[in-house]
């Protein structure tokens, strides 16, 4: 059991350092000109628009994300048989990770596409909001009650 604690830690370790990378990445590439930004930074109307997608995408995610996966342990992966629990805790740490992500890209993109602070700072929400889910043993040993 050991070592699938430390395969799952491992696992999700990966998958968040790369959420992480990508969104370095997709502002590096933004701020080198390989993407064009500036789309919509000359009309007010789109701008708005944009901006208020940034932000309810931000609202909408990043409290359901942290919210979602705090429901789904103490109703369905903390009753489970630890094979299922093991199983269900990947998946959702998944799911709230890519909710998270969804708001931070979309974010990202706003940020560059209006030149507006407002899709930067919607942006490093989600990814401050990341920092409550990174995995390790420990953590995932307190959350699936498996303490020594």
């Amino acid at each position: 059991m050991e070592e699938r604690i430390k395969k799952l830690s491992r696992r999700l370790q990966a998958e968040y350092w790369s959420f992480i990378a990508i969104a370095v990445l997709a502002a590096a590439a933004y701020e080198a000109g390989w993407l064009p930004e500036g789309a919509y930074a000359g009309d007010a109307r789109q701008q708005y628009v944009w901006n208020t997608a940034g932000i309810l995408a931000a609202l909408a995610f990043v409290p359901a994300a942290l919210k979602l996966f705090n429901v789904a342990m103490t109703k369905r992966i903390a009753p489970a048989p630890l094979d299922t629990a093991m199983r269900l805790y990947r998946k959702w740490n998944e799911i709230r990770l890519g909710m998270l992500a969804a708001a931070t890209f979309f974010n990202i993109y706003v940020y560059y596409a209006t030149l507006d602070n407002i899709g930067g700072l919607c942006a490093l929400i989600g990814i401050t909001a990341s920092v409550f889910c990174l995995p390790n043993e420990k953590r995932i040993r307190d959350e699936l009650n498996l303490n020594e």
